[in-house]
């Protein structure tokens, strides 16, 4: 029987002698590398924490924003069904007051849905024209409103979370003799 230890010594000295040399130099690149790697990695990481953050904060904004879209497309739809009603009740037809009253549970319960939603009207008539809620659409001489208070409302405006969706279109007193301003 013969001894393997001289051939694993050979074995040993063999794979010592094929491995490369590392120099100072270059366990010095490799370590920089390493580095910059990490560095990197570290880098990434953080800019991945900051984008979850972000979009954490974001996700309530857009979904707020996504309703007011939606009621601001639904607004239309109530005006309409008051308009309705105020041309039903105005035709004075006894035969159409089951369709009154079915026109008028629509209007309710959008109306509902909207307040559930945190709709508001803004308020308008009889208030001072804000420029911020208010859209003048004419402005009229009026003896019994003084200048700058909203007379009529031409169609109401509506905010949701203290941002105006649309606003009241008005009509605003000019004051005694004033007219409309040519």
């Amino acid at each position: 029987m013969t001894s393997s230890a001289p051939d694993d010594e050979g074995d040993v000295t063999a794979a010592a002698e094929a491995a490369p040399q590392t120099t100072g130099d270059e366990l010095a690149r490799i370590t920089e590398e390493r580095d910059d790697y990490l560095d990197s990695l570290q880098r990434l990481k953080a800019d991945f924490d900051n984008y979850r953050k972000r979009t954490e904060r974001e996700r309530p904004l857009l979904a707020e924003a996504g309703v007011r879209d939606l009621v601001a497309d639904l607004l239309p739809v109530l005006d309409n069904l008051e308009r309705a009603l105020e041309a039903l009740v105005a035709a004075g037809d006894a035969a159409a007051t089951g369709i009154v009253a079915g026109v008028d549970m629509v209007r309710s319960h959008l109306a509902a849905l909207l307040s559930v939603r945190g709709v508001q009207e803004i308020p308008a008539h009889g208030e001072a024209f804000d420029p911020n809620v208010h859209e003048a659409v004419q402005r009229m001489a009026s003896p019994e409103h003084p200048e700058g208070v909203v007379m009529a409302v031409v169609e109401r405006g509506y905010r949701m979370s203290d941002v105006v969706i649309r606003p009241a279109k008005v009509v605003v007193s000019g004051g005694p003799g004033q007219g409309v301003p040519g």
